[in-house]
């Protein structure tokens, strides 16, 4: 069967009353599509129908999943063919799964999953090419206020989407182009989406990370660098005062100086939320820098934050206005072992201090070539 009639199939014999059974020929159509051999599914990718757990789904759908990014539609990322209420669309939609963290002892089914879902997309959606994102905005709407909590979430698990009028689908070969698009977005999303692995759920009252948006980009012309105060400050919090160190701000600091030694030109006045920019003589390229201390026993949510962090900056002070894509740098207080190479894979070059007086520095085989540390 082919991909632009089992949509239409769907749509026209889907009845979401009742329960589910093998006897129905909606149950059978979407249960069946595992089955089917003439999708165009790209390389290592299947699809599998879903029409609910004992009563029917209020919303059908099929599903898309890559064997090298996920494939369990509960948690992580995958594709999803989704009817609206009335099944006179479908969309085509990136999804974050929804129902690990919906359990009681994380996000609960309400405001704060629907919060966290649409919190936790910005990395994914911020790592999607521009060029290909651009005409994947349609956004997921299934007209899902009657419709119970999950068709509300997947809603706000949206990442990218593409909605279809169904008396008026593409041909076979526009729905495959795009379902090859969506693959590569997938791709693109699972990227970020290893910065996740192992992560532990926060708590129903824990905020979920929040991600700048373009409207903190400063329009001031780079100036030069200024250092930040390294001394502590005092901060007031409930239960009395307590100090704080501006280990961030050393950090930056030695990072300036060694840079400046190795012939960069570092930058950090009038850049905005960037910690710092790099320039040399012998490019027009910058080099955008993400300085992260690293506590005892923090070194994954130390990088995870830098990843995000410089995807988010590279849309917002370069992809958003157009201008060319930076080299991307990570700065650490401490080594990361053997999360220099994962970040290799993604095109960020890490350095950090090896604790020797005066500082010196090591750092990833990028950062090698770069002439920022020796052969690593």
């Amino acid at each position: 069967m082919a991909l632009r009639d089992l949509l239409q199939n769907v749509a026209r014999i889907y009845d979401p009353t009742g329960v589910t059974s093998t006897s129905r020929d909606d149950c059978a159509l979407l249960w069946g599509v595992a089955q089917l051999t003439d999708l165009p599914l790209p390389d290592g990718c299947s699809a599998l129908g879903f029409a609910g757990k004992g009563n029917m789904a209020r919303v059908p759908w099929i599903g898309v999943f890559h064997k090298d990014v996920n494939t369990d539609p509960q948690d992580g990322l995958y594709l999803a063919y989704l009817f609206d209420a009335d099944r006179k669309s479908v969309t085509l939609s990136l999804q974050q799964g929804v129902s690990e963290a919906s359990k009681p002892q994380h996000y609960g089914t309400g405001a704060k999953l629907r919060k966290y879902l649409k919190e936790r997309g910005t990395p994914y959606r911020l790592a999607l090419p521009p060029q290909l994102a651009r005409d994947w905005q349609d956004g997921v709407h299934l007209d899902s206020a009657d419709l119970g909590w999950r068709p509300r979430a997947y809603e706000h698990a949206d990442i990218a989407a593409r909605r279809y009028e169904l008396n008026n689908l593409p041909s076979d070969e526009e729905l495959a182009r795009h379902l090859a698009e969506a693959v590569e977005l997938l791709s693109h999303a699972a990227a970020v989406d290893r910065c996740f692995v192992d992560i532990e759920f926060p708590t129903a009252d824990e905020p979920p990370v929040s991600f700048l948006g373009a409207h903190g980009v400063e329009r001031n012309e780079p100036g030069a660098f200024q250092p930040g105060n390294s001394e502590g400050y005092w901060v007031t919090l409930e239960g009395g005062r307590k100090r704080r160190r501006r280990d961030h701000e050393r950090l930056l600091r030695e990072f300036a100086a060694h840079a400046a030694a190795c012939s960069y030109q570092a930058i950090n006045t009038s850049i905005g939320h960037r910690d710092l920019i790099l320039r040399t003589e012998n490019s027009s390229l910058e080099w955008l820098v993400e300085a992260k201390q690293v506590p005892e026993g923090g070194h994954r949510d130390a990088v995870r934050q830098a990843v995000a962090q410089l995807f988010e900056y590279r849309y917002a002070y370069y992809q958003q206005t157009e201008r060319q894509d930076p080299h991307l740098l990570a700065v650490f207080s401490a080594p990361i072992g053997v999360f220099g190479p994962y970040l290799e894979t993604l095109g960020i070059a890490a350095v950090w201090p090896t604790g020797d007086d005066p500082v010196a520095w090591d750092g990833t085989l990028t950062a090698a070539a770069w002439g920022l540390v020796s052969s690593a």
